[in-house]
């Protein structure tokens, strides 16, 4: 088991830390301008800071037991199940209500990107490669692909705050989304041995990385999903507009003179 200098250890807590309290700041902002009140507000974030800190407490303990460090065939593949299982939660509690008012809350299209800022933290990646123990196959996409979703982020939240960019704005999410993708494939590969290359990318699954792909990597999924709901709800035309405009078409459909009473 390798064990990382301290200054890896300070990037990546930070990293995910500061991904997860600025996603806390974000829902409680959406809450505010839903009009639930700031009482709701700051329970609602209050209630999402322990969920997410508790998770990364728990994921904490079971990389520091090494559960997470198995390779497949020979125990339960413990880090797979937690990514799935993590993930899943946030979209199950994305739905509930109070939480998905806040989501849905004007303005939201930009403050949903700005967590994304903190993926700057996958520099982590480019020192383990540095340091000689992470593949290039993993540290170099998964860390290039980070710092320029993490930089590209709030150029696109303040275009977006400013009411425009919404394309570089879904781009933006489908490349980060891509991104994730890639990482977690190249990481499984990698951690788990499955393709035979050195240094082996062990280490990912061990602390402190194990807490990227557990805790960091299903909240920004969670983010960018919402976010693309989000930009895709805005550009639908709204429905009062919609009926209003057939409305409106049908009188005149309606006493519009024909061909042949003109002709009379």
């Amino acid at each position: 088991m390798y064990d990382p200098p301290g200054y890896l250890w300070v990037i990546t807590i930070a990293g995910v830390a500061a991904i997860a309290a600025s996603a806390c700041v974000v829902l409680y902002g959406g809450a505010e301008r839903a009009g639930v009140g700031r009482r709701r507000a700051a329970l609602l974030a209050c209630g999402a800071a322990v969920v997410l800190g508790g998770w990364f407490t728990a994921s904490a303990v079971i990389g520091g037991n090494g559960w997470y460090h198995t390779r497949l065939g020979h125990a339960v593949p413990w880090m797979p199940i937690a990514v799935a299982g993590f993930l899943g939660t946030l979209l199950a509690l994305s739905r509930i209500p109070v939480v998905a008012r806040a989501l849905a809350a004007p303005g939201m299209e930009s403050r949903l990107l700005r967590p994304h800022s903190f993926r700057v933290a996958g520099v982590v990646f480019l020192l383990y490669l540095a340091l000689g123990h992470l593949p290039a196959l993993f540290a170099l996409p998964a860390g290039l692909g980070d710092i320029a979703t993490g930089i590209a982020a709030p150029l696109a939240a303040r275009r977006l705050a400013q009411g425009a960019g919404r394309r570089a704005a879904l781009w933006l999410n489908a490349f980060g989304l891509t991104d994730l993708v890639v990482a977690l494939t190249l990481g499984a590969l990698t951690g788990y041995g499955l393709l035979h290359i050195t240094p082996s990318g062990a280490p990912i699954t061990e602390l402190p990385l194990a807490l990227i792909p557990t805790v960091g990597v299903p909240l920004l999924f969670t983010l960018h999903i919402t976010s693309l709901s989000a930009l895709l709800r805005a550009q639908r035309p709204a429905p009062s507009a919609v009926s209003s405009l057939s409305a409106g078409a049908t009188p005149g459909a309606a006493v519009a003179p024909s061909p042949a009473s003109r002709s009379r």
